[in-house]
């Protein structure tokens, strides 16, 4: 199975919902790394997991969406709680539905949220062919 990576990092705001965890109660800034994984067992005719420019320009408009932004605004938060965990399977769905190379098999990203605090979440997809 082949592998590529590519890595974005980017400023958000968010606010916890729902409980009393403190100072993330209250709106706050985190530095987040994206993180993007993609996985095959087959390469392209040119020796490519996948097109790497292709990629990134679907990661770059991603990042650019939430970049500097309040994700509590955001209308795919809506009535979620704006946890790393929830943001993590937002970016990978919304990832897998952009990338559309059909020998990926897996799209994972793992998002950071600090120096020592990450989530991740992992679409697989069906088998074309």
């Amino acid at each position: 199975m082949y592998s590529l990576g590519v890595r974005r990092d980017f400023i958000a705001r968010h606010f916890l919902i729902g409980g009393d965890w403190g100072a993330e109660n209250y709106p706050n800034s985190h530095h987040y790394i994206l993180e993007l994984q993609l996985e095959g067992a087959q390469l392209d005719g040119h020796g490519y997991l996948v097109d790497i420019v292709e990629v990134e320009k679907h990661l770059d408009e991603i990042v650019n969406y939430y970049k500097e932004q309040m994700l509590n605004d955001k209308p795919e938060f809506a009535g979620l709680n704006p946890s790393i965990e929830h943001f993590a399977r937002i970016l990978a769905t919304s990832l897998s539905e952009r990338i559309k190379a059909g020998n990926i098999a897996a799209v994972k990203v793992v998002l950071w949220e600090n120096e020592s605090a990450w989530a991740a979440f992992r679409v697989e997809r069906p088998r074309s062919g």
